[in-house]
């Protein structure tokens, strides 16, 4: 009787032991799976730092730049404004030069003459016009009604 509860106890003792042995092992494998999550934790939050701080930099990077725009944008605009200005000062100008020109009175009448209907020889005479011009004239007055 002894013999069987010392072999049952010995069993028993065998399977405690197996059993301990078990569970350290799996207590071990599983701080190692933890160790490993967390390392992987910490670097996963690591790179969501150093994502934001990028993201900080193209956040300033967009702001500065939508500035710069804006700064040659009202430059542009600025530009714009004083062309257009001295674009009118020259049609004016030039306006100005047109009415003050002689030559040019000259070729406003013998245009007018020719829109008039009259002939050659008579816007010759009374412009004063050599024959080429006048009939340059006349030939442009020409194709103006034709087209």
């Amino acid at each position: 009787m002894w013999l069987g509860v010392a072999i049952q106890t010995g069993l028993l003792l065998l399977f405690a032991i197996g059993i301990y042995m078990w569970l350290g092992r799996q207590q071990r494998q599983q701080q190692q799976q933890q160790s490993a999550l967390e390392k992987r934790l910490e670097y996963a939050a690591k790179q969501l730092a150093g994502s934001q701080l990028e993201v900080e930099e193209l956040r300033a990077g967009i702001i500065g730049v939508g500035q710069r725009v804006l700064q040659l944008d009202s430059g542009l605009s600025q530009l714009s404004e004083q062309l257009t200005a001295q674009l009118q000062q020259l049609a004016d100008k030039q306006q100005a030069l047109e009415l003050t020109d002689p030559e040019s009175k000259i070729y406003s009448r013998a245009m007018k003459m020719v829109q008039l209907g009259a002939d050659l020889d008579e816007i010759m005479r009374e412009c004063e016009l050599p024959r080429a011009e006048a009939e340059l004239l006349f030939n442009l007055h020409q194709q103006k009604q034709q087209g």
